[in-house]
């Protein structure tokens, strides 16, 4: 059996129960950094074995995977922090034991980009999740291009050492758009700043942005 395990994606206290009582019985637990997990595990007294589980290695550790569940062991999916498979290798492994007709379930809990959108004050009965865009400047513009008349909000996934950069092409390319980005989700330094593409640029002057960014963009009939 294969469980895709939600973990908090900053305050601990967000685990839920079912995902620990998961995380007490499974065999083995597959993360995508071992250090974070371990320090999850450590601080709710889980002990278990655990094995690497990335968009490096996802081939040969999802067949390493494979092998265990075979043998009849019951494989735990973490991620970094958040839902497995939103913007990360899940999907593969999701495919592959999909694919080997081996039973998978997940334990639903805290999404990055669901909480931003919530929070971001924009339209949020129609959206589109974009994940990560491309890093080079004239990929991500034409990345931005696609969803350019799209009526639906938009939310991305962002570095801090590229987030002015996106926000100047998302500028030129969508226009000035309301938008959102949120940081430090439930914790303690939790921010959602809000306004106009430019005006958050602005915000951001030469202030040195920190943690991962969800932005949240209006849709072009919003505006």
């Amino acid at each position: 059996m294969l469980y895709l395990v939600s973990t908090p994606i900053g305050n601990l206290s967000d685990i839920t129960l079912r995902a620990l009582e998961v995380l007490r019985q499974v065999d083995l637990v597959a993360s995508e950094d071992t250090r974070k997990t371990g320090l999850l595990l450590k601080h709710f007294g889980i002990k278990k074995p655990q094995v690497s589980f990335h968009e490096y290695n996802e081939e040969q550790a999802g067949y390493e995977i494979m092998r265990h569940i075979a043998e009849g062991k019951s494989v735990a999916l973490v991620s970094n922090a958040g839902t497995p498979g939103i913007s990360d290798p899940g999907f593969s492994l999701v495919q592959r034991a999909i694919r080997a007709g081996v039973p998978v379930t997940m334990i639903p809990g805290p999404t990055a980009f669901v909480m931003a959108l919530v929070l971001s004050g924009l339209p949020a009965h129609s959206f589109i999740f974009r994940g990560f865009p491309p890093r080079k400047s004239g990929k991500r513009r034409r990345f931005l291009e696609e969803d350019k008349d799209s009526p639906y909000t938009l939310i991305f996934y962002e570095s801090p050492y590229r987030l002015k950069a996106f926000l100047k092409d998302a500028l030129e390319v969508l226009g000035d758009r309301p938008a959102a980005l949120a940081n430090e989700l439930t914790k303690m330094f939790e921010n959602v700043a809000r306004g106009t593409l430019s005006e958050l640029l602005a915000q951001l002057g030469d202030s040195e942005a920190r943690g991962e960014y969800t932005i949240v963009i209006a849709g072009a009939e919003a505006q």
